[in-house]
């Protein structure tokens, strides 16, 4: 019944088949200003999912002359199918859509990055010279990805050559196709950093499809697949973590928790991780395919910023998503501090708790939704599989679908493939989809 409701769901947003890309010049307006000052009463920092998902949400409520967002890219892309590009198994086209087709209509979009945010007197500087002041402010920056951490990896010019991919970001994920498609034997080696990084399953899931590519392909046998992780822990949610042992141990791959990617050395095709469990110590591993999930940290404009935490994320009550120094600032997704996985999922959710505090906020009264963390994680195990994890901020499983989410379903992966890509551009971007929390509920008939 609730495959039914989202596919009904999915159909009332527009055909499926053709997702067609909508632009219209006369859509949104954009700013090239060198030197002007500008007055919006929303302020959107960040196109990415959560900032997009604001603004068309801002302008229902509040009217598109009032809303404004500041992004400097020309793409937006939808990186979770990232996964499925980096095993060939879809194409990196399919990810991206120009930003001026996802900029609500008339929101004022400037084409510009954020240089600096002032809290105290509700003002933002932007990198083209703008400065636009705002009476409430939603930032959704997003994070920072640091390959430059690595050492050696930076000086790497050709990643196909030495067969090193990463599916976080656009320049390396079809690299990492390269280097499947071009594997022969030896070891195939998956990292994890030592930081928070945003959807925590994209490392290991990239392992499975590796190893179900090299069992179509007649080559398992002469591959070694190797998963280094920093966390103590396959996975962060005991229920999913022993399912993932148990097909960890049924292919016959090799994890080892604590390890962290320090260098890199592609000339003679090596890894050096460190053992965090006993600082000093190294192990070097010979890779013929080397898939890196670089360290990550907060927004470097938000890090700099007053709203920061000591961490340098951004400072909000993880319940309502209001500033906890700032009461007319707002944040939502991964530039956040909130306590659970940075996914597109959480987001999602986040954004219709965000739409009621805000709500509540323009009317003077106390905010009265509260976000219970729920994110969700659909591990990809095979080119037909997936374990939809989904919990809470106390790690807690907090599931859609009255069945086994532990268990690999040909259906979740048709969620993930087909289903979430078309919710993601035709709901969630739209304002539309705020998670599937009223699907649980009528699923679960009513009960926790």
């Amino acid at each position: 019944a609730l495959w039914n409701h989202l596919m009904s769901f999915c159909q009332s947003l527009g055909p499926m088949e053709s997702l067609p890309v909508i632009l219209s010049v006369t859509s949104s307006s954009s700013s090239h200003a060198s030197s002007s000052k500008e007055h919006y009463k929303v302020l959107v920092l960040g196109g990415g999912s959560g900032g997009i998902t604001m603004s068309a949400r801002m302008k229902r409520r509040l009217g598109a002359e009032n809303v404004a967002i500041v992004e400097p890219s020309e793409m937006h892309y939808y990186q979770p199918i990232w996964t499925l590009v980096g095993a060939g198994a879809k194409g990196v086209a399919s990810s991206g859509r120009p930003t001026a087709s996802v900029v609500p209509s008339g929101v004022k979009w400037v084409r510009s990055k954020v240089q600096e945010i002032n809290p105290d007197t509700n003002t933002v500087r932007t990198g083209n010279g703008m400065e636009i002041s705002y009476q409430y402010l939603i930032v959704a920056l997003g994070l920072q990805l640091h390959y430059e951490k690595i050492k050696g990896l930076p000086e790497i010019e050709d990643w196909v050559k030495f067969k090193i991919g990463s599916n976080y970001s656009v320049l390396t994920v079809e690299k990492t196709w390269s280097a499947l498609q071009n594997f022969k034997e030896g070891n195939a080696v998956f990292s994890f950093p030592n930081t928070p990084v945003k959807c925590a399953g994209a490392p290991q899931k990239i392992m499975y499809l590796t190893d179900a590519y090299l069992r179509k392909t007649g080559k398992r046998a002469k591959a070694n697949i190797v998963y280094n992780t920093s966390l103590p822990v396959l996975f962060g949610v005991k229920k999913y973590a022993d399912a993932l042992w148990e097909i960890v141990k049924s292919r016959d791959m090799q994890v080892n928790l604590r390890q962290n990617l320090i260098e890199v050395r592609a000339d003679k095709q090596e890894a050096v991780f460190e053992n965090l469990d006993n600082p000093g110590e190294t192990k070097v591993f010979e890779y013929e395919m080397l898939h890196v999930t670089p360290p990550m940290g907060p927004n470097p404009e938000v890090k700099g910023s007053l709203l920061a935490d000591e961490a340098g994320w951004l400072d909000v009550n993880k319940e309502t998503l209001q500033h906890n120094k700032y009461p007319n600032v707002f944040g939502i997704g991964d530039c956040t501090n909130l306590p659970t996985s940075k996914t597109a999922a959480a987001v999602a959710a986040q954004s219709s708790i965000l739409d009621r505090t805000i709500s509540k906020v323009l009317k003077n009264e106390k905010p009265d939704s509260k976000y219970d963390g729920y994110t969700s994680c659909p591990l990809v195990t095979n080119y037909n599989t997936v374990i939809l994890a989904e919990f809470d901020y106390s790690g807690q499983p907090l599931e859609t679908f009255p069945i086994d989410q532990s268990k690999e379903r040909w259906t979740m992966y048709h969620m993930k493939a087909d289903v979430m890509p078309h919710l993601y551009w035709h709901g969630l971007l739209k304002g539309f989809w705020g998670g599937p929390g009223p699907y649980r509920k009528i699923m679960h008939l009513g009960m926790k």
